[in-house]
């Protein structure tokens, strides 16, 4: 009796406490959608609602922003759901059959629906439309979604990106007067540089969720992946003109989406529009936002087996408080989260409608992922190397849940992507193969396909990142399974230690890794040098831009210096050679001139207002989290003398530079000259050859029989008013991947073999410089497109002509490369060239 008696109570309490739950606007004090909320308020309110509703509502703090801000998940669900939440992930799991056990999975279990709200720091609305939505599916007068929960759990991400949605919203609140002037052209609807769309470093993080390069991204990923949710909506806006998009999507479709996940996106986009019409609100579908590039929120969790959508109202950071639109209209931050509080309501009762056919479809797209796997291949066979470049492809297959093993032996035939020939080869110890036969075979065949299907040319992103040129590992795709791998990593042979202090340590020049250890290295004073060629010393082949730190000249002791090579081994991943004797077995001394000092640069990164915030962010990411190398991140606007005093290296990110006028490239040319190597990436190239430093853009005029060619298509210029956003597709490169020719006598390429991938997103090329005049260290020559869509119009263009070069000026150099090596830090066989920029060329 006593024990009934207190269940009672305890559910009389948990009632009442339910019955109190507070409205966003009763929590902070202000009226929904009158202003901003400051992330830390979004993240109390969550945690409120914990503790109102406790049986409800959990919440879990999965990881912090790089400044420190935390990022949650809340979790709701029925009574009887959230006390079992823990069974509930992992039967989804085993519907997945990624669980591990042997459990059979419950196929009536709930359904699992994901909404991440604020991705894009200043698409503002989402975050406090997932308030309101948090606080309706626990409102105890709101009997409609009490129904939704009884078979359905909901997950909310209420602000992906805590960063970014605080620089704008600190911002904003900052320069809104007492009420918001709705006026578009006056300062609240245009924040400065960088704006809050990206993360911390810049980056966007609706482009990393295959990648996982930033830190929000990884600690997402690895609980998004424990759930594996069958619905997920990723939250943004559009122009404050857009009127609000929802799904189904637009072509291309990746050929690997079923039909399943098709039809359900046109039965959401119906649901959506039944509570549109009610209210008279438009709404567009089918239209520009594709299902093709894999990293983006809504295609990451199609290739996981969700029906994965984009949701975008107009507004974005231009649309403040309140903004007139071009109808003459006045759009408000209310109109704007009342619209994404509506389509996610929307979502989960749909989901809620068809739980059982959402459930039992997830299970059958993962048992034919493994019994039948998409794809011309059953397997890829990975050829390991010296560099780090494998294990760090093999690292994102674990991010990802992809399976692979080892193998060390026999031999296999199959396609060779570099050569694009069927080729025999053997397997030697490091070797990876990635069998198709697994859960995550249609994301395996996604991230892997050498060349992607395009239904439709006119897509939102790049159209190729194949991971073996991204990664710049030599791939085999092969016609069988491979059966003789070990899950076990092969024992990494390293270099026997001397039993005297040796003359010097040798460390290869190969990836990040060596990159890492050279920072460490230079950071703690040790004077370092390289090899301008290759050698044998004590039996091992060391390649150009070997590392070599000698006894002499650095004045520490030789424990001491032992123990710091030790230590950078260590924290950089890279094993060393005790070299016994200066006269090596092949190739020049370690005396020779051949081996040159290399000076620790002190490097300037340029920031501002005519500067891509992305391509900065990329950069500075490189620095502080990739290499772990000091930087001078400075203001363009304040670029002068002085700094150049103190500057060794300066590099010039993606940028129109139009802010640089005759005196500024003047001093730059004067810096030069003096021994300064400057460093240009992208578009900054084209700034530079329009202001006569020595480099041109390709010249495009066409030959006189090319012109004759036009003349008789002259009834080609008769376009279509209807198809006018697609006439730009002939001369459109949004993304695709070339061969390079490289020069790796140049230091520029040291660590490179003759070729290298790069991804090309631009129509830039530039003219060989003619003997003397520079070094053509990458270039591309004919028929040298490998993957991706690039315009008819364009591809005549794209040959015979400069991506990576140097011009010795003077004192110094200038370091040309026209495609980013870096780009949004997973391209990473890239990663080496921006190294050898800074830290090779011109030592």
């Amino acid at each position: 009796m006593k024990k009934i008696y207190f269940t009672w109570l305890l559910m009389l309490t948990s009632i009442m406490l339910t019955a109190q739950v507070k409205s966003p606007e009763q929590f902070l004090g202000y009226a929904t959608g009158s202003r901003y909320t400051p992330h830390f308020n979004v993240v109390n309110y969550c945690k409120y609602l914990a503790t109102a509703a406790p049986d409800m509502v959990k919440v879990e703090q999965y990881g912090l922003t790089n400044e420190g801000r935390p990022l949650l998940l809340v979790f709701v669900a029925s009574r009887e759901n959230s006390a079992r939440l823990e069974q509930v992930r992992a039967n989804n799991l085993r519907l997945a059959g990624t669980s591990g056990d042997k459990a059979a999975p419950d196929e009536n279990a709930p359904v699992i629906v994901w909404l991440s709200y604020n991705v894009h720091g200043n698409e503002t609305s989402s975050s406090e439309a997932a308030m309101l939505t948090l606080f309706e599916l626990v409102n105890p007068s709101n009997t409609k979604t009490k129904d939704f929960l009884k078979n359905t759990v909901v997950v909310v991400d209420p602000c992906v990106n805590p960063d970014g949605r605080d620089r704008y919203v600190n911002w904003f609140n900052s320069v809104v007067g007492k009420q918001a002037n709705p006026v578009p052209f006056t300062r609240e609807h245009i924040e400065p540089w960088p704006g809050g769309r990206p993360n911390h470093y810049y980056f966007d993080l609706n482009r990393d969720w295959a990648w996982q390069t930033q830190v929000e991204s990884r600690q997402r990923m690895a609980v998004y992946n424990k759930w594996l949710p069958q619905v997920h909506v990723d939250f943004h806006e559009q122009g404050f003109n857009e009127p609000y998009y929802f799904a189904p999507a637009a072509e291309p479709f990746h050929e690997v989406i079923t039909p399943w996940q098709r039809e359900f996106q046109t039965l959401i986009g119906r649901n959506n529009a039944r509570y549109f019409d009610q209210n008279g609100w438009l709404f567009f579908t089918k239209e520009r936002f594709d299902l093709f590039y894999p990293s983006y929120g809504d295609t990451y969790p199609i290739y996981k087996g969700a029906i994965g959508m984009t949701y975008e109202q107009g507004g974005h950071s231009r649309g403040g408080a309140a903004v007139i639109n071009e109808d003459g209209d006045t759009l408000t931050l209310w109109d704007r989260l009342h619209h994404h509080y509506t389509t996610g309501m929307s979502t989960i009762e749909a989901s809620a409608d068809h739980a059982s056919r959402l459930v039992q479809e997830f299970k059958k797209y993962y048992d034919k992922a493994r019994s039948n796997p998409p794809g011309e291949f059953k397997a890829w066979l990975l050829k390991a190397d010296e560099s780090d470049r494998l294990k760090r492809l093999r690292e994102l297959l674990e991010r990802n849940n992809i399976e692979y093993s080892f193998v060390s032996g026999g031999s296999f035939t199959g396609l060779n992507y570099f050569s694009n020939k069927n080729e025999t080869t053997k397997a030697e110890n490091g070797d990876v193969v990635v069998n198709m036969n697994q859960s995550n075979s249609n994301l395996i065949k996604v991230l892997f396909e050498r060349t992607s299907k395009l239904s439709d040319s006119a897509t939102y992103d790049i159209t190729a990142w194949s991971l073996p040129f991204v990664y710049g590992i030599n791939t085999y795709g092969l016609n069988a399974y491979v059966t003789s791998g070990s899950k076990t990593e092969p024992n990494v042979r390293f270099a026997k230690p001397l039993t005297t202090p040796p003359v010097a340590y040798a460390i290869k020049w190969s990836g990040v890794s060596s990159v890492r250890f050279l920072a460490e290295l230079l950071k703690r004073k040790v004077k370092v040098r390289y090899a301008e060629q290759p050698f044998v010393a004590a039996g091992e082949h060391f390649e150009k831009g070997t590392l070599i730190v000698t006894r002499t000249s650095n004045n520490i002791p030789d424990s001491k210096l032992t123990e710091i090579i030790d230590e950078a081994s260590r924290k950089a991943d890279q094993i060393y050679y005790p070299v016994g004797s200066g006269f090596v077995e092949k190739g020049f001394d370690l005396g020779s001139d051949r081996v040159r000092m290399l000076k620790a640069p002190r490097v300037v990164l340029l920031a501002g207002d005519g500067i891509s915030s992305l391509g900065m962010g990329e950069i500075w990411h490189y620095f502080d989290e990739v290499i772990g190398y000091p930087l001078n991140v400075v203001w363009v606007n304040n670029l002068n003398k002085d700094v150049l005093k103190e500057t060794d290296v300066l590099i010039m990110p993606d940028g129109g530079y139009s802010s640089f006028g005759k005196p500024t490239h003047d001093m730059l040319k004067e810096w030069v000259s003096s021994g300064g190597r400057l460093v240009a990436l992208e578009s900054a190239v084209a700034a530079l050859a329009r202001n006569e430093w020595g480099i041109k853009l390709k010249d495009g005029e066409k030959k006189e029989d090319e012109k004759k060619d036009d003349k008789k298509d002259d009834y080609a210029l008769l376009r279509k008013y209807e198809n006018r956003e697609r006439d730009y597709l002939p001369n459109f490169n949004p993304g695709s991947i070339f061969k390079v020719e490289m020069d790796n006598s140049h230091p520029l390429a040291f660590g490179y073999d003759s070729t290298y991938f790069t991804l090309k997103q631009d129509d830039n090329i530039y003219d060989f410089f003619k003997e003397g005049l520079g070094w053509n260290v990458g270039v591309i020559k004919k028929s040298a497109q490998v993957s991706g869509f690039v315009g008819f119009k364009l591809r005549d263009r794209l040959k015979d002509g400069l991506l990576f070069g140097v011009q010795d000026q003077g004192g110094g150099a200038v370091i040309y490369l026209a495609d980013n090596p870096v780009f949004r830090s997973f391209w990473e066989n890239g990663k080496l060239l921006l190294a050898n920029a800074v830290f090779m060329v011109g030592q």
